[in-house]
């Protein structure tokens, strides 16, 4: 198991009242091993859920963050922001991925913990809008789930009903897990960033599992959803699910 000793400072019943996926706290110490965030920065928090990376971000690197999210309500984590102590460092904002109220070059650094997947996997999203939020010097990172190696059929053989549902005819959003090697070149064929940093991040189960315990046993009553995520990581056998961080510098001067 990775060890993250940022993280282990955070209360893991505020973690676990919070998280929307894999232990966000983790990817984030993980992905910013690989970045440079100092106090005086400018960093938007793109899908931010409920806030623990922004809390994260404000508390370990001392950067003012705007936690930009979709789904969550903002006076939401505002609330939570205040009780973290953090409300002079972070913003609340709801925006859409794709309407984004920032001027271009406004931050020092860009960062996206487990939602990049959701929306930048269209070939234009980086060059016509996630590089342009940062100035020329600027850092962007991501961590994605995401598959090992590409397959022929777009999924792991040991995935096929995780992909295609085929209870269902819906071939829904697992499209959008790729590899590491995939997400460097949609990125690195652009020429607007150097990539400083592309990889699977080590044990990545070790990371996921607890999340998907948590899932199965408290989605039904908190959300009335079911969750597979255990049975989706008990069928990788093959070792073929990932865990991907990615991190850049955008040219220019």
């Amino acid at each position: 198991m990775n060890k993250y000793p940022k993280t282990e400072k955070y209360d893991q019943k505020w973690i676990e009242e919070n998280w929307m996926g894999p232990n966000p706290l983790q990817l984030l110490e993980e992905l910013s091993n690989n970045m440079k965030l100092l106090s005086n920065m400018k960093v938007l928090d793109m899908g931010c859920g409920r806030g623990l990376t922004s809390v994260f971000l404000a508390k370990e690197f001392g950067v003012t963050v705007f936690a930009n999210d979709l789904w969550i309500d903002p006076t939401e984590n505002l609330k939570r922001f205040e009780e973290a102590g953090v409300s002079d460092k972070v913003f609340p904002i709801r925006a859409e991925a794709h309407a984004l109220p920032y001027a271009q070059g406004f931050f020092d650094a860009v960062i996206s913990i487990d939602s990049y997947h959701y929306y930048g996997a269209d070939e234009a999203y980086f060059p016509c809008t996630f590089s342009k939020l940062v100035k020329p010097g600027g850092q962007l990172g991501i961590v994605i789930p995401g598959i090992a190696k590409e397959f022929p059929d777009g999924y792991p053989p040991t995935h096929k009903s995780f992909w295609l549902k085929p209870e269902t005819g819906d071939a829904g959003e697992m499209f959008s897990f790729h590899s590491s090697a995939w997400w460097r070149h949609l990125w690195e064929k652009t020429e607007i960033a150097d990539i400083t940093s592309c990889y699977d991040i080590p044990d990545p189960k070790g990371i996921w599992y607890p999340w998907a315990y948590w899932a199965d046993q408290n989605f039904k009553i908190k959300f009335g959803l079911e969750s597979d995520d255990v049975k989706f990581l008990d069928a990788d056998t093959e070792n073929q699910i990932a865990l991907i961080a990615m991190t850049a510098v955008k040219r220019g001067k």
